[in-house]
């Protein structure tokens, strides 16, 4: 397996993960987000927000809305585009 195919297969293990959060709106909310930066997202990047999505989601969900900082060790540029991320319904 190429490293490139490698990187694939982790970007879409990360979407599942994105999109299977245990709560609807965690789901929606960094299922949006995966869907539109996961391409994006370099290797050290794609480490930050496996390591986001290790958070329980009224955590994440918390430092996510700004209503809790985060530990210092995931207050990063991951979290704040995640911060910045508006989620808007597919089709809508």
């Amino acid at each position: 397996m190429s490293a490139a195919e490698s990187r694939e297969i982790r970007r879409k293990r990360l979407r599942w993960r994105s999109w299977h959060r245990g709560t609807r709106e965690m789901d929606l909310l960094v299922g949006g987000f995966a869907d539109a930066h996961l391409a994006d997202l370099d290797e050290a990047q794609l480490d930050r927000f496996e390591a986001l999505l290790q958070a329980p989601d009224p955590e994440l969900y918390d430092w996510m809305t700004g209503r809790s900082l985060p530990p210092p060790g995931l207050d990063h540029d991951v979290l704040r585009l995640m911060q910045d991320f508006k989620f808007s319904p597919r089709g809508g």
